[in-house]
């Protein structure tokens, strides 16, 4: 039977102490197991303990110690965080498994993985080499912070960047448990919430691809993973562009599996078909950590969820498609097929003629979804047709069979602007024979990074530019029928923040072009991935059924355009109130955030969000409640924020920032 134990205090060198929870498996401490280490801030005893349940006791049945982390100065881990990926962040992961390897119950082989920030650290600890560390899973990640992390797309200032920063402005203002830390636990909570800082801002500082950005990603030097590496990531998720590029550069053995789904597990995921994530991982912990030959490594190492088309839809439960296999990348399955884009056209031979021109309304971008899906209905891309008045539409001939993609886009743009500072925002449809356009890919690239990421170079309002767009990667088979499509625009909000002026571009016909990579279809037999068994009985209780808003309201007065984004059960879902059964611990989570914008001014942009939480047991009683604003001048950002926090019905902190940051070709 397995032994849960729900606090093991983890010493880091400094004298802090890092909270975890751990699963042993029967008779551990007498014959030892490898571990398996899942290390991030979102809090283990409460706000992810229902998602560890579903995973760390099926790893401690299958005979591995099984351990989830919390960062320090996240959950009851004593010290403070100070940002994401911080260099004490990754020493502390080095000595949490330098711990593991030296405990009774710890054969001195250690596993790690993780989603999202998990799986970002995974790859950043492999790097230190600790010689314990055999093999890592990251699940949603990147090994490039500046190409594909939340603060930037393409070059351009992400919406995400406020977002995201703001989420972590409301984690990092919770408290530890009483029940855990003893008395202590107000003097704890002090410490983070007088440490803190408002991320989005310190983010901000950086708008060109300087050392913070590269501190952490490994692309900087892939040579310096070389343990084994499973990655597994999702078409709806932000992180589409990493399996290509690590398939490229790694020199240790790997894995990658790419499914249809959002920012969710893949035993979780959405849409469907989902895969037994558990059983698939534990087939690479039990070749690279007991020595098993599972055969696994003998598999091609890349495997592709070809998406079939569907009607576009902001939520789909499920993607038909096919699993595809490569045995490398680039493949020689995959060749590149060119499309020029002409007058309204995209043909295999160019045709040029006058310049087109654009100047998106702001509003561009309203059917964009997010770049980040989590599933939750309303934040996948809806009808493209919704935004293509405010674009250079190039359609193609209607495909006499079905092709399919399975890569990297890229879009060569010959373009000129009007202002010295914009973007180009370029999306791959699918349009049915019926209208309906289906996003299949998009990209972004500022155009003052056209010759550096470094330093922006303003641009020469009328001289031709060539610009390389590249789109996200994508698998994705196109109907018989149906046509391609490119859509050029100057905006794309909310997903990307508007440059100081509108934008006008001049687009070159039959001197731009669409670069496919178009897969030569074939059939062969492939392994059956597991699907997810029963789930275990839940350990919570539902005591209020929560809601959710995603809406988009245009005031006929006044031209403004306001989408709403509004949860009453935290960035998940809406999960309303909740009782966590085994500790007694309830929990809410509200968020409601705005993007304002007028179609025709962009310094009218405005993002809002406001959030609050409590904790709840008979010996405990607190509320944090957070607001968070970004707005913009022609020369700078400015980035309000607020936190209040109550112990009982007593305001126990308040602190309100206030950010004025020079725009940097933004």
């Amino acid at each position: 039977m397995t032994e849960v134990i729900e606090t093991v205090w983890i010493p880091m060198p400094d004298g802090t102490k890092l909270a975890a929870r751990l699963w042993l498996p029967a008779g551990a401490r007498d014959e030892p197991v490898p571990c398996i280490l899942e290390y991030i801030p979102y809090r283990r005893r409460d706000r992810t303990r229902m998602r560890d349940e579903g995973m760390h006791p099926r790893f401690a049945e299958a005979r591995y110690a099984a351990i989830r982390v919390d960062q320090r100065g996240t959950g009851d881990s004593e010290g403070v965080m100070l940002d994401e990926y911080a260099e004490i962040e990754t020493r502390d992961g080095v000595d949490v498994i330098a711990w593991i390897a030296e405990q009774p119950w710890s054969d001195g082989n250690v596993g790690m993985f993780g989603k999202s920030w998990g799986a970002y650290n995974s790859f950043q600890v492999a790097a230190r080499r600790p010689p314990a560390l055999k093999a890592i899973a990251p699940v949603m990640g990147t090994d490039d912070r500046w190409l594909e992390d939340i603060h930037f797309y393409g070059g351009v200032l992400a919406g995400d960047n406020f977002w995201w920063g703001s989420i972590m402005q409301l984690y990092n203002s919770f408290p530890p448990d009483p029940r855990i830390v003893g008395d202590r636990w107000r003097d704890m909570w002090r410490e983070r919430l007088e440490a803190m800082t408002y991320w989005p801002a310190q983010w901000l500082e950086h708008q060109t691809h300087d050392e913070m950005w590269r501190h952490g990603s490994i692309s900087e030097c892939y040579s310096d993973i070389e343990v084994p590496v499973y990655f597994f990531g999702g078409w709806a998720d932000s992180f589409r562009d990493t399996p290509f590029r690590i398939a490229r550069h790694l020199r240790c053995p790997f894995k990658i599996l790419m499914g249809p789904w959002a920012h969710l597990y893949p035993h979780d995921g959405i849409p469907g078909p989902q895969v037994d994530f558990v059983a698939e991982v534990i087939r690479f912990w039990d070749h690279h950590l007991k020595g098993i030959d599972t055969g696994l490594m003998d598999e091609p190492p890349l495997r592709f969820y070809l998406q079939d088309g569907v009607p576009p839809a902001g939520h789909h439960p499920e993607r038909p498609g096919t699993w595809v296999e490569e045995e490398t990348w680039p493949s020689a399955n995959v060749v590149e097929r060119l499309l020029h884009l002409n007058s309204g056209t995209l043909g295999e031979n160019a045709e040029q003629g006058p310049d087109l021109n654009i100047c998106s309304p702001q509003t561009f971008g309203s059917a964009g979804g997010d770049m980040c899906s989590f599933a939750i209905p309303g934040d996948m891309p809806s009808d493209c047709r919704i935004d293509a008045a405010g674009a250079l539409c190039f359609r193609g001939e209607p495909a006499r069979e079905s092709l399919d993609i399975l890569g990297q886009p890229t879009v060569s743009l010959s373009v000129a602007a009007d202002e010295p500072q914009g973007f180009v925002a370029v999306l791959l449809v699918d349009e049915a024979p019926d209208g309906a356009q289906t996003l299949i890919s998009r990209g972004f690239a500022n155009l003052m990074h056209r010759n550096s990421d470094t330093a922006p170079d303003p641009v020469v309002p009328g001289d031709a530019m060539d610009v390389l767009v590249p789109l996200h990667g994508i698998g994705y088979r196109l109907a018989a029928g149906h046509r391609l499509m490119v859509q050029v625009a100057s905006a794309y909000w909310p997903i990307l923040w508007p440059p100081p002026e509108a934008v006008t571009l001049y687009v070159s016909p039959g001197r731009s072009s669409l670069s496919l990579p178009v897969r030569a279809q074939s059939v062969h037999a492939a392994r059956d991935l597991p699907v997810p068994g029963p789930r275990p009985e839940p350990k919570f209780s539902n005591l209020r059924e929560g809601s959710l808003d995603r809406s988009i309201k245009t005031d006929l007065a006044t031209g403004e355009h306001v989408s709403r984004f509004f949860i009453d059960g935290g960035v998940f879902g809406p999960v309303g109130r909740v009782r966590l059964d085994e500790i007694g611990t309830e929990m809410t989570d509200i968020s409601d955030r705005f993007y304002r914008i007028h179609p025709d001014d962009p310094l009218s942009a405005t993002a809002t969000m406001d959030q609050d939480a409590t904790f709840e047991r008979d010996d405990w009683n607190v509320r944090i409640k957070t607001t968070a604003k970004q707005t913009a001048t022609a020369d700078k950002f400015v980035l309000e924020a607020t936190v209040t926090c109550w112990d009982r019905d007593e305001i126990f902190h308040e602190v309100e920032w206030q950010h004025e940051i020079p725009r940097n070709g933004m």
